[in-house]
């Protein structure tokens, strides 16, 4: 009999309809889990603190006619991962079946609900947190919903994707999706073109100037930032004379990662840069920090020419690299499983034996 296993595609979430009924909710959610690990908050703060960066979200994105793509984005690229799954002819695909859902952290489906419900439905689960750099903010949120739900029996029942920022076949394929997308007409001799990497900040002291004491990925991504631009530089279709951080910062709990979109774009001024292009990648679907914010700060600035490249969204070689990670995590949960059968097995046999 084949088993049954889930592999669940998670991310943030961020509302798909703006009103302040669903902002509330989301916000109240993200100073709970997040903000409390790096600045104490009073329990009866929270809700004054969720509400307010409520209504200043909803004024900031309704005024300038923002509405979040994230969700719709995920969905669509859990819809593509579920096909290519289903179409796959890897072996382990004979004595598993597969489902593949979307959850979230901040909206609904919420990620505690959906493994809740299929903890007694399905023989195991893949998580796969849609950020490629691990942190207590990001990966670490679905790691720590995995062990409050299963408990003791994580090991055995749930895989949780990780460090993929390491994958090298995912360096080639954020280079191969960049220099498709370049706009190429306008490389010419000349221009100095410069590239901002952009990926979320992490905090590198807390208020008192002590280390974090959450693990924020702090080493992961500057590690991650050195390998991708060796990627680019060093690739044959290489056309910018260089490739800086653009981290986006939060302001709350101490020092953050110095190395942000801003002062990459200093840098590139002081340095007779007249060309940017920005590509989000320290995100796999775009979002209200991608889209919204940095995309806003490239397009104030002054270069003469500017050029936002999405996230890796819809693109299909990165939707099978994905697809391939998971079919591996698939086949290690079951051989896991059927590991601990045959030692649980054998364990009740010689205890019948003894009894005997």
């Amino acid at each position: 009999m084949k088993k049954k296993y889930a592999v669940v595609i998670a991310t943030y979430g961020e509302v798909e309809k703006l009103t302040l009924r669903n902002l509330w909710p989301s916000t109240r959610r993200i100073v709970k889990v997040i903000t409390r690990q790096i600045v104490k908050v009073p329990r009866l703060l929270i809700y004054i603190l969720a509400d307010y960066r409520s209504t200043r979200h909803y004024i900031d994105w309704r005024l300038h006619n923002y509405e979040s793509t994230l969700v719709d984005t995920n969905r669509t690229q859990t819809m593509s991962i579920a096909g290519l799954i289903r179409r796959s002819s890897h072996d382990i695909l004979s004595y598993v079946d597969v489902d593949v859902l979307d959850s979230y952290y901040f909206v609904p489906p919420y990620l505690e609900n959906t493994l809740s419900d299929i903890r007694a439905d399905y023989d195991g689960a893949v998580v796969v947190p849609m950020i490629p750099v691990e942190s207590a903010f990001s990966c670490g949120i679905a790691c720590q919903i995995v062990t409050d739900i299963y408990n003791d029996h994580k090991f055995e029942n749930v895989r949780l994707l990780n460090k993929l920022w390491q994958d090298e076949a995912l360096h080639r394929i954020y280079a191969d999706y960049l220099f498709q997308k370049v706009d190429k007409a306008y490389v010419n001799k000349g221009n100095k073109i410069g590239l901002v990497l952009v990926i979320h900040g992490t905090l590198v002291r807390d208020r008192a100037g002590n280390p974090p004491r959450v693990f924020t990925g702090l080493n992961e991504t500057g590690e991650f930032f050195e390998m991708m631009k060796q990627r680019i530089m060093e690739d044959p279709r290489n056309i910018f004379h260089d490739v800086k951080q653009g981290c986006m910062n939060h302001t709350a709990g101490g020092e953050w990662t110095a190395e942000t979109v801003q002062k990459a774009f200093e840098e590139f001024k002081s340095e007779n840069y007249d060309s940017v292009v920005m590509f989000p990648y320290g995100f796999f679907a775009d979002n209200s920090e991608t889209e919204y914010e940095a995309r806003t700060l490239l397009e104030k600035s002054t270069f003469s020419y500017k050029q936002y490249i999405r996230c890796i969204n819809g693109f299909r070689p990165f939707a099978e690299w994905l697809a391939e990670r998971i079919i591996d995590q698939i086949a290690q949960l079951y051989d896991i499983q059927e590991t601990y059968g045959r030692l649980q097995n054998g364990r009740q046999i010689g205890e019948h034996a003894g009894n005997g």
